[in-house]
């Protein structure tokens, strides 16, 4: 704590921490959230075909971890829509980059530069879900360590755990694209930033709640924009989780998504290979120009 008050890190993080997220941040995460439905394969035709059903899966990607965390917790799925400033955000944002002239808006915001701010507001506001769900489950149920890590993963991942019902929307299904099969970099990362979080809420965890938010948003943020700048889709924690699970259940996790990569040329998640989808488009648009 010394080393804290000397660089005043504690006053940065608390400031940090108190910082409002609408509209700049909450802007960044639609925009970011959308962006990558659109990279989902046949979305653009289904803008086309059904307005309405387009909608609905941008609203599920901008609130789905609102809307689970609410059924888990007992609320109404409908109640974080009497947020209308954000509904009409939200739906803004789709508008304009699904149907915006030219497809000017799309193309300013997939721009890289552009992108990779985007990505890293988007991650501000994932950590703060993470630390509001476990307040949130923490005050209904506060002896309940488990029932703390679990909402704030199902608020941290986001439409991730919804991706099979809201690709009924869009009228595809598949299963095997399951997130807790196919856990991506940004799903792992809540599950572990939940873990933490209620560990600091239960105070176990030596460590204020506003010096949490700032480094694990620090952590989230980084290495989202060098996993973007890179079009990597690995993940950081892959040699740890590799050698935990090879000690504790005998199986290599890292290899085995390694191994799934290689074997297959379908991406395994639309969650999980966003850049990769976008690439792809855009090589397709440059070879039919050709």
């Amino acid at each position: 704590m010394d080393v804290l008050t000397v660089l005043n890190l504690g006053d940065i993080a608390q400031a940090f921490s108190k910082m409002g997220m609408f509209p700049v941040f909450d802007l960044a995460y639609y925009i970011v959230s959308i962006l990558y439905l659109k990279y989902e394969p046949g979305s653009v035709e289904v803008s086309r075909r059904s307005p309405v059903a387009s909608w609905l899966c941008a609203m599920l990607y901008c609130f789905g971890s609102y809307i689970l965390a609410d059924i888990m917790l007992g609320h109404s799925p409908v109640d974080y829509f009497q947020h209308n400033s954000h509904i009409l955000l939200a739906s803004a944002v789709w508008y304009l980059i699904f149907y915006c002239p030219l497809n000017l808006f799309y193309k300013c915001v997939a721009f890289l530069p552009v992108k990779l701010v985007l990505v890293a507001l988007k991650e501000v506001v994932r950590t703060r879900k993470i630390a509001a769900g476990v307040h949130h489950a923490h005050h209904a149920y506060h002896h309940g360590l488990f029932i703390m890590v679990i909402v704030g993963y199902v608020k941290g991942s986001g439409v991730a755990l919804m991706s099979n019902f809201e690709q009924l929307l869009r009228g595809v299904w598949r299963p095997e694209t399951n997130e807790i099969l196919n856990m991506s970099f940004p799903t792992k990362a809540s599950l572990y930033g939940a873990i933490l979080f209620a560990l600091q809420e239960a105070h176990w965890l030596p460590v204020s709640k506003s010096v949490l938010i700032l480094a694990f948003t620090l952590f989230m943020a980084t290495s989202k924009v060098v996993m973007t700048a890179r079009h990597s889709h690995g993940s950081p924690f892959a040699l740890v989780e590799s050698w935990v699970c090879h000690l504790l259940f005998g199986s290599p996790l890292g290899a085995s998504e390694d191994d799934h990569h290689h074997a297959s040329a379908a991406p395994a998640s639309p969650l999980k290979t966003k850049e990769e989808l976008s690439e792809g488009a855009r090589k397709r648009k440059v070879k039919k120009a050709e």
